[in-house]
């Protein structure tokens, strides 16, 4: 592999106001702290969480102007004086989940004389400074636009079904919410020979795919009498149920959905800051559980080539999940497409 120039400046696409759109602005590189890694990125993911921090969602946000994204793909471009690793011109994900590795403070950098703040990883930009412990070696034969996805989506809902809850092919299984999380869930448990399977969402035409995949029931989340169709086909209430549509109405309707006398819940949906689930503390002493997940539990540099292996064996190509690509110019657009459903799961291919 020929060895990378190492840039003075990255193109990068920076929040710089609540409910404002992105601005592209050239940032200009300091040097690297002994933690840190110079990855030039090839594909960022776009997901829910970035439109939540842009409309504040998420709390109050003191770091603006900062850089934003946290799953992506690329290659090793410089480490810092500390890193073991990695080296130049390895293949790497990046993702929010922890790694091995050091742990450095987010980087900084300059734009006409301001400075504009990151986190221990960020994508949209088409190179970018991350903490070692953020980066992921990318399995062989795995592609890049395909490995965004195991820096968020993949292992948050695979991990939920393989790691976080005892799942087997006899289980009764519901998914809410059909974005990358679930879909990802359910691609796992199609994996499993998982039968009486049941997917919950808004969108016909997403129900209808999952369908196409093996998925048993499908029900559109608008029905009036939902929780009677549920019943309808497993009477008595759901083994578990993994709740990822991001609103406290779809936890506590999957709450609802559960058998008493151990049901599960697990949720990794993300509703904005300040709201909260409502449940009856009957439900709970009658045996129904529920939990959240960060991340699905998973260890990214065991793991993920793990999950890559047994996704890789199913009939259900990965890349099904991606929206045709984007380029970092139309990153406002690929926003505006997730949040109104015509993407769903926004693609950036940087240039360099």
């Amino acid at each position: 592999m020929r060895k990378e120039n190492i840039p003075k400046t990255i193109k990068a696409a920076v929040l710089t106001g609540i409910n404002k759109p992105l601005e592209l602005r050239n940032l200009e590189i300091n040097k690297l702290l002994p933690g840190q890694v110079l990855v030039k990125i090839l594909y960022s993911g776009v997901c829910r969480s970035q439109l939540m921090e842009m409309e504040g969602k998420r709390g109050e946000d003191n770091w603006i102007p900062h850089l934003l994204g946290h799953e992506g793909s690329g290659v090793v471009i410089k480490v810092g004086s500390a890193v073991t690793k990695f080296k130049s011109g390895d293949e790497v994900i990046l993702t929010w989940i922890k790694c091995k590795g050091l742990e450095e403070k987010g980087a900084e950098y300059l734009s006409q004389g301001e400075v504009i703040h990151s986190g221990p990883v960020t994508t949209f930009s088409n190179y970018s400074i991350v903490s070692e412990n953020r980066i992921v070696k990318k399995p062989v034969g795995l592609p890049f636009d395909t490995a965004i996805l195991f820096g968020c989506a993949l292992p948050t809902g695979a991990g939920m079904v393989l790691k976080e809850l005892n799942i087997s092919a006899k289980s009764s299984v519901i998914v809410i919410g059909l974005g990358g999380i679930g879909l990802s869930a359910i691609v796992m448990l199609l994996s499993l020979d998982v039968k009486n399977l049941m997917a919950i969402d808004i969108s016909d035409e997403k129900l209808e795919e999952v369908k196409s995949w093996g998925v048993s029931h499908i029900i559109n989340a608008n029905k009036p009498n939902l929780k009677e169709l549920v019943n309808e086909v497993i009477p008595g209430g759901v083994d578990f149920c993994i709740e990822s549509a991001g609103q406290t109405s779809t936890i506590e309707l999957g709450f609802s959905l559960i058998r008493k006398n151990g049901g599960q819940l697990l949720f990794a949906s993300h509703p904005p800051e300040g709201e909260f689930i409502t449940l009856s503390p009957h439900e709970l002493i009658s045996g129904k559980q529920i939990a959240g997940s960060w991340g699905g539990g998973v260890m990214p540099d065991k793991d993920i080539p793990i999950l890559y292996k047994n996704l890789a064996s199913s009939n259900i190509p990965l890349n099904t999940l991606l929206s045709n690509p984007y380029s970092l110019e139309e990153i406002n657009q690929a926003l505006d497409d997730l949040e109104t459903g015509k993407a769903l799961r926004p693609l950036i291919k940087m240039e360099h």
